[in-house]
C-alpha cells in the first residue's frame, strides 16, 4: 500500500498547498490565470434575499453532506463526527474572515473532486488503505471500537499512527477549504445588507432549508449521488457566473458519476467452510447508514444473506427452522440448534405470551420468539430499511406473522416512553456505533445501556419476566459493565455464559436478569445447566457504569481518548496553518463573539444529546430539534428588529437563569404521557437558553455592523466549543452546560471591556 499512502498524502498536499495560495495576501507576483479562473468578478453577487436564502442553504447542505458521507465511508469518522463538523465551521469561519476577497469556487469544486476520488476509485489497494485508516487510528486509543484491534504502545503502533495522521491532516485541510467560499459568500452578503437584522434571519431561514433539503433525501432512502446532484444545482442557483456554472455541473456530474459506482468498500466476513461463497451485492442508503448486502451460498443454493452497515460487517439473515436445518446437517458445525444464539433466550421463558425484542434487525430474533411459542412479539428496530430488508429477505417471514408488531423506534426511546408488560425482553445484539446522530457532537455514547435505560426496562417486566441481555463482548470492560450495571439495576448479579457459534450465528455473552425463581428453575434442566457450567468463564474486568451524564459505554473510564488528544491537535494545527496563510492574525479576533460562538456549540450539543433520551436518536427527531433551534433565533431576531427594550444585562441574566434550569431540571421530569406536553416541557426547559443568547448574539452583532470579521470570530469559536465538547467524555454531559455559562460570562465581560475601551480609542488623534 505504499503507492496508494505516496499518492494520497501528495496529491492531498498539492491541492491543499495550491489552494492556500488563492488566500494569499496579494504581492509582487501574480496569481497564475488558471488559479483564478473560477474567480467570482466583482458584482457578481447581487445582494438580494434570494441569493442569500440559496446560498446558506448550500452551506449547511453541504455540510450535512460531508459529515454523513465521509462518516459512512471512511470509519474513524463515524466514531468522532464532530471533527468533520468542527473542520466544516473552521471553513465557515475563515471564509467570513475573508469576505472583501474575491471569491474563488476552485476552493470548493476542488476538495470534491479529491474526496470523490479518495472514496470511490476503483483502485483495491487504495480502497484498503482507507480500511486501514480506521484501524492504524484507532488501535492504540482506549474505545473499543468495532473491527479496530487495541495493540500496546510499541514503535510499530507509532509508525502507524503517525502515517494515518499524516493522510487525515490534508484531508481536514481540504474538507475545511471547501467551505471557505460559501462563508465568504453568506458573510459578503450579510454585511452588505440593508437591513442586517432581517439579513441574519435570511441566512437562518435558509440554513433550515438546507436542512429540510437533506433530511428529506434522506428519508426517501436517496444515495449519495442525488445528494451530489442537489448540491450542484444549489451552488448553480446561487452563483449566477458561467464559467462557475459551467465548473460546477462539470463536477457534480464527475461527483454523480463517481459514487454511482458499485461498492467495492464493503468488508464481507470471511466465511466458515469452504463450501460457503458469496454472490451479488447491493448498495443501499438507509435515512441512518449505507447498507450493503450480499447472498451466501452453499452448493448453488443461497442459504443465507449477510449485511454489511457503513462497510462493516453487521448480521446475517440465516434460515433456523426445523426444515432447513433437517435438510442441511452439514451446515451447522455438530451446534445443536437449541444452544445457538437465538434461541438460548428461551431456555429461560418457554413459550411466554408476550416478548420485546429491542434491536430487531432483519428478523433473526423475531422468528426464534415465534418458533419458541411466543404469544405476541414487539419488534423494536431504529432503521426502516433493515426493517424491509427483513420482510423481503428473510425465509421464516417473521415480519408477516399476525402475532408480531413493528415499532420503527430508537431502542431507549422506546423503553423510556413504553407503558405495555412483557414477560420476556431481549436485548439483541444492539450498537450505536452507527446511528448516532450527525447533528449531535455525541461519538461512542449508547443511551441502551446506561444504569436509567435498564431501570425503564425493568419496569417494562411482568413480576416474573426475565431480561436477556445479549452481547457480543470484545474487550472485558464491556462484560465487566454490563455485569455492574444489571447486578445495580435487579440487587442479584446476572446470570453469566457465552454461546458458540454455529452456521452464520454470532458467538455472543449472555447476561440473564429477571425473575429469580424463574431463573433457577429454568437452570435445573441438566442440559442448560451443563451449557453454563462450560460456557461460564467470561472474561470480565471492573468498569464504570455508564448513566445518561456519562453514557460513554465503548470507553473503558473517563479520560480523552488518545484519538480524541491527537485529532483535536491536528485540528488545532490545521486551523493555525491556514489562519496564517490568510493572513488572519489572532489579534482580530473579537473576543465577545468567539466566546458566544463556543458557548452556543456547547448549549447546542447538549439539547441534542438530551431530547435524544427523550424522543430517541434518530434523524427526524434531530432535524426536529436544529430546525426549533433554527426558529427560536429567528424569533429572537425578530423580536429584537421590532424594538425590544430589554436591557443587555437582563438578558444575559436570562441566559444564566435557564442554564442553571436545565442543569437542575432531570430530563426524565419531561416524560410526560402525553407527546405534546412533552415537545413543550423539552422546549421551554431544554431549549430556553438559547432564545436568550440568539438575543445576545443578534444584538452584539448589530452594534458590530454584521461585519464578516465578527461573524468569523463567532464560528471560530464554535470550532473551540466543538473541540470542548469532547471534555463530557471525562467530566460527563451536564457539567458542560457550567462551562457554557461560563463562556457566556465570558462574552459578556470581553463586551463589557470592549465598550469601555472604545471611547479611549475613538479619542486617540489620527496621526
Amino acid at each position: 500500500m505504499i503507492i496508494p499512502f505516496i499518492s494520497i498524502v501528495w496529491v492531498g498536499l498539492f491541492v491543499g498547498l495550491t489552494l492556500s495560495h488563492i488566500y494569499q495576501p496579494a504581492g509582487k507576483k501574480a496569481k497564475p490565470a488558471w488559479l483564478t479562473a473560477l474567480e467570482l468578478p466583482t458584482g457578481a453577487l447581487s445582494g438580494t434575499w434570494r441569493e442569500l436564502l440559496v446560498i446558506s442553504a448550500a452551506g449547511l447542505f453541504l455540510e450535512l453532506l460531508m459529515i454523513r458521507w465521509i462518516s459512512s465511508e471512511i470509519g474513524i469518522f463515524a466514531y468522532f463526527k464532530n471533527f468533520v463538523l468542527i473542520a466544516c465551521f473552521l471553513g465557515f469561519g475563515l471564509g467570513a474572515y475573508l469576505c472583501r476577497q474575491p471569491i474563488n469556487l476552485l476552493a470548493t469544486l476542488a476538495p470534491m473532486v479529491y474526496f470523490a476520488l479518495l472514496i470511490k476509485l476503483p483502485w483495491p489497494a487504495l480502497r484498503e488503505l482507507v480500511r486501514k485508516i480506521t484501524v492504524l487510528l484507532g488501535s492504540t486509543t482506549e474505545v473499543d471500537m468495532w473491527g479496530v484491534p487495541t495493540v500496546p504502545w510499541s514503535w510499530q503502533a507509532i509508525g502507524g499512527l503517525a502515517g494515518a495522521l499524516v493522510i487525515v491532516i490534508p484531508m481536514f485541510a481540504l474538507l475545511s477549504m471547501g467551505f471557505i467560499p460559501i462563508g465568504q459568500a453568506t458573510a459578503k452578503l450579510m454585511e452588505g445588507a440593508r437591513d442586517g437584522i432581517l439579513g441574519y434571519s435570511v441566512n437562518i431561514a435558509g440554513s433550515f432549508l438546507g436542512i429540510l433539503l437533506y433530511t428529506g433525501l434522506c428519508l426517501f432512502y436517496q444515495p449519495p449521488a442525488a445528494w451530489f446532484g442537489v448540491a450542484g444545482l444549489l451552488l448553480i442557483l446561487g452563483f449566477r457566473t458561467m464559467r462557475v456554472r459551467l465548473a460546477v455541473v462539470a463536477v457534480t456530474v464527475f461527483a454523480v458519476v463517481l459514487v454511482s459506482l458499485p461498492d467495492s468498500n464493503a468488508t464481507v466476513e470471511e466465511l466458515m467452510m469452504p463450501e460457503l461463497g458469496t454472490a451479488g451485492g447491493h448498495t443501499d442508503w438507509s435515512p441512518y447508514q449505507k447498507l450493503h448486502w450480499a447472498e451466501t451460498n452453499y452448493r448453488g443454493e443461497t442459504v443465507a444473506y449477510q449485511l454489511m452497515t457503513n462497510d462493516n460487517w453487521y448480521q446475517y439473515v440465516v434460515n433456523l427452522s426445523d426444515s432447513f436445518i433437517l435438510s442441511h446437517p452439514g451446515l451447522f458445525g455438530g451446534v445443536a440448534p437449541e444452544w445457538n444464539a437465538y434461541n438460548m433466550p428461551y431456555h429461560f421463558y418457554r413459550n411466554p405470551p408476550a416478548v420485546l425484542v429491542l434491536g430487531s434487525g432483519m428478523g433473526n430474533d423475531v422468528a426464534a420468539a415465534l418458533r419458541n411459542g411466543a404469544g405476541r412479539v414487539t419488534a423494536v428496530e431504529i432503521d426502516p430499511m433493515i426493517i424491509q430488508l427483513g420482510k423481503r429477505l428473510h425465509p421464516e417471514h417473521p415480519y408477516q406473522d399476525p402475532r408480531v408488531t413493528i415499532v420503527n423506534d430508537d431502542a431507549r426511546s422506546y423503553i423510556q416512553n413504553g407503558t405495555d408488560r412483557f414477560d420476556l425482553i431481549t436485548f439483541s445484539l444492539l450498537d450505536s456505533h452507527t446511528t448516532s446522530s450527525h447533528y449531535s457532537n455525541i461519538r461512542i455514547d449508547n443511551y441502551v445501556y446506561t444504569l436509567e435505560a435498564l431501570t425503564a426496562a425493568k419496569k417494562l417486566l411482568t413480576q416474573d419476566g426475565v431480561m436477556v441481555v445479549k452481547f457480543q463482548v470484545v474487550k472485558p470492560f464491556i462484560a465487566g459493565r454490563l455485569k455492574s450495571t444489571l447486578t445495580e439495576v435487579f440487587g442479584v448479579e446476572p446470570v453469566q455464559f457465552g454461546v458458540d457459534q454455529s452456521f452464520n450465528v454470532s458467538p455472543g455473552t449472555f447476561f440473564i436478569s429477571g425473575n429469580q425463581n424463574r431463573i433457577a428453575t429454568a437452570i435445573q434442566e441438566p442440559g442448560l445447566r451443563h451449557h453454563i457450567e462450560t460456557h461460564a468463564h467470561v472474561p470480565m474486568v471492573d468498569a464504570r457504569i455508564t448513566t445518561d451524564n456519562w453514557p460513554f459505554f465503548y470507553q473503558h473510564a473517563p479520560g480523552l481518548p488518545t484519538s480524541v488528544i491527537l485529532i483535536s491537535l491536528v485540528l488545532a494545527a490545521v486551523c493555525w496553518q491556514l489562519m496564517r496563510r490568510a493572513a488572519v492574525p489572532v489579534r482580530e479576533i473579537q473576543w465577545p463573539f468567539f466566546f458566544l460562538g463556543a458557548g452556543f456549540m456547547l448549549m447546542e450539543s447538549q439539547i441534542v444529546s438530551r431530547m435524544a433520551l427523550l424522543f430517541g436518536t434518530t434523524w427526524l427527531v434531530n432535524a426536529i430539534t436544529i430546525s426549533g433551534i433554527l426558529l427560536l433565533i429567528v424569533g429572537a431576531n425578530m423580536l429584537e428588529r421590532a424594538g425590544l427594550r430589554v436591557p443587555t444585562p437582563v438578558v444575559y441574566a436570562g441566559l444564566f437563569t435557564t442554564l442553571l434550569v436545565a442543569y437542575i431540571v432531570p430530563v426524565s421530569d419531561l416524560l410526560a404521557e402525553s407527546r405534546t406536553v412533552r415537545i413543550a416541557g423539552a422546549i421551554a426547559v431544554l431549549c430556553g437558553p438559547v432564545f436568550f443568547a440568539s438575543i445576545v448574539f443578534i444584538r452584539s452583532f448589530a452594534a458590530a455592523r454584521f461585519a464578516g470579521t465578527a461573524l468569523g470570530s463567532n464560528l471560530f469559536g464554535a470550532l473551540v466549543g466543538g473541540l470542548l465538547e469532547s471534555l463530557s467524555m471525562w467530566i460527563g454531559l451536564r457539567p458542560l452546560l457550567f462551562l457554557a455559562a461560563t463562556l457566556y460570562l465570558m462574552a459578556y465581560l470581553t463586551s463589557r471591556k470592549q465598550a469601555a475601551t472604545a471611547p479611549l480609542r475613538s479619542a486617540v488623534p489620527v496621526s
